[in-house]
């Protein structure tokens, strides 16, 4: 019987989950999640939190969903029950196309987001 890591660092969910770190840290601010910290301040995830990014990726990536979207459909209690094992992604070539649709725009985010919060160092 194999026994399952009990806790990921954030490169290790990343790869798990198949996205890049900063996706993660993005989700993890836009869905208001939190993670367990080391007294240096490194996130740690449990497996429960793997089903949840899980989750996120599959309502944005493969059923379109927006991120507002996304965080209704995460508080249905339904969809939560229905959600109890961990989902895999899929490989197909849909799959990939729309993964990479999907970072650009998160890096356009981020970048925008960079912009404004330098506007903002310099306001005070």
């Amino acid at each position: 019987m194999k026994m399952e890591k009990k806790k990921f660092r954030i490169g290790e969910l990343a790869d798990k989950v198949g996205v890049e770190r900063f996706v993660i840290r993005f989700w993890e601010k836009e869905f208001a999640l939190t993670s367990s910290r080391s007294n240096g301040g490194q996130r740690f995830y449990t497996e429960y939190d793997f089903s949840v990014f899980m989750n996120i990726k599959k309502l944005l990536y493969e059923e379109g969903f927006t991120i507002s979207g996304a965080k209704k459909k995460l508080n249905d209690s339904q969809f939560v029950a229905a959600q109890q094992t961990a989902p895999t992604p899929k490989t197909d070539e849909r799959w990939a196309q729309k993964t990479d649709w999907d970072q650009e725009e998160l890096l356009n985010n981020i970048v925008s987001l960079k912009e404004q919060l330098s506007k903002l160092r310099k306001l005070l």
